[in-house]
């Protein structure tokens, strides 16, 4: 495999790592396969994850209608089940495929996400649809960890931003139609049909990555699955300060959109009352995200990722304190909360991407654990906070604004401690 030297490599012992004209470390290995079928793959893989989400959020009515769950914020367990196998199971996957290599992980993880979409098929109660989510989610999981190890095997720098982008611009196309899917689907069969789709396209992603994408991790890169070395890894991880602190970062910039997920249905149907009208309005958001990730795979080598996501993260929390302040003083408009909400997921397009690249930047000799412990910590983290934020619906929009304006302050917190007390500083940190 044709390769340029890893920053990482002068760690342990290698070459040292190749500069770019302002002083960045870069990396770029051959996959092996053209680079849009390799963004592609990734993207797709990735966009399981979102399909699993997404799709899901037009039948939550039906699922508790279904499944007898009286209390309407409980439905979004339906979601937290599987952010909860998501988040959790990345902790786990990531010494694994530093041990085995990224192929075995990635196909075993698409073969559980299968295999969990049947039993969603065939649940009976809530308690078996939400152990069948946690496991759909476990295996999106291992599948997630994989295929960011896979991009951390080839890339670093801002190229790695770059490539990010794009996986994140192909990934953002399934919020975009997955809850009008979802609702179609409504329209003409049951909502378990709904996991028959999520079964298809796991199927296929198996299939696809079983023929196509090679193994980037060599034999000799591997790292014993010996529970020292695990412990130190992720040690490494928790310690290199850049990694947590965009790590953590992260889970507070999830948080605000999972709440946003969590509430979505509740406040374009109960708040506005725009009924079947919500995948539509929902299409119009993620597009703008797409649009975000889109311009920002443009822009992320020439400007950098620190200042386009710092910029971003600071437009993120003031639109936060737009809404909760429109919605403290009564001022509930769907057209100013849609311009808001879409300026908001605009903003997410520079964050993703750009955190999730930087604090994986530091950790190419162990990428693999450092993609499961920021997966982890970021998804679970986000989860959570996302949850707390859901429950606190009351009928209006105010506790959508605060998620966003609070978890955005405690993000800007998180840039501050893993740059030292700086922002909007122009390169990228050597390894």
């Amino acid at each position: 495999m044709k390769q340029h030297s890893d920053p990482s490599d002068a760690a342990i012992g290698g070459n040292p790592a190749s500069e770019s004209k302002d002083g960045s470390c870069e990396v770029v290995r051959d996959p092996g396969i053209p680079f849009i079928e390799f963004v592609t793959i990734i993207a797709m893989i990735m966009a399981l994850n979102a399909m699993a989400i997404d799709v899901m959020l037009p039948a939550l009515p039906a699922i508790g209608d279904a499944l007898q769950i009286v209390e309407e914020n409980n439905r979004q367990l339906i979601l937290l089940s599987y952010l909860i196998g998501f988040g959790g199971g990345q902790l786990f996957f990531g010494p694994v495929t530093d041990s085995l290599g990224r192929r075995k992980v990635l196909v075993s993880g698409l073969a559980v996400y299968s295999a969990a979409s049947i039993a969603a098929i065939f649940a009976q109660n809530l308690d078996q649809l939400l152990l069948a989510r946690v496991l759909q989610g476990l295996g999106c999981a291992a599948a997630r960890v994989a295929a960011l190890s896979v991009v951390r095997d080839c890339y670093t720098g801002r190229r790695m931003g770059k490539v990010m982008s794009l996986v994140m611009m192909v990934f953002m196309a399934v919020p975009v139609v997955a809850p009008s899917i979802g609702q179609a689907i409504l329209l003409t069969a049951g909502w378990r049909w709904i996991f028959i789709l999520l079964l298809l396209a796991g199927l296929a992603m198996l299939v696809w990555t079983g023929l196509r994408l090679p193994e980037t991790l060599p034999g000799e890169k591997r790292r014993p699955m010996v529970l020292s070395h695990i412990v130190d890894a992720y040690g490494l991880a928790l310690k290199t300060r850049v990694c947590l602190g965009y790590t953590v970062g992260l889970a507070f910039i999830f948080g605000g959109l999972f709440a946003f997920l969590a509430m979505s249905q509740q406040i374009f149907v109960d708040v506005f009352g725009l009924g079947k009208l919500f995948p539509i309005v929902f299409a119009a958001i993620a597009i703008a995200m797409a649009v975000a990730s889109f311009t920002n795979a443009q822009l992320v080598e020439a400007i950098g990722m620190r200042r386009l996501s710092h910029g971003a993260a600071v437009i993120y929390t003031s639109l936060g304190m737009v809404i909760f302040l429109m919605s403290a003083l009564g001022f509930e408009n769907l057209w100013l909360f849609l311009i808001c909400a879409s300026l908001v997921m605009m903003s997410f397009g520079f964050l993703g991407a750009n955190f999730n690249a930087m604090a994986m930047e530091p950790l190419g000799a162990i990428a693999g654990t450092a993609s499961s412990v920021i997966g982890f910590i970021s998804t679970l983290g986000g989860a959570i906070l996302g949850y707390i934020m859901g429950q606190l619906f009351d009928g209006t929009t105010q506790p959508l604004g605060l998620a966003y304006m609070v978890y955005g302050l405690c993000a800007i917190g998180c840039i501050l401690y893993a740059e030292r007390g700086r922002m909007f500083h122009a390169l990228e940190r050597k390894a």
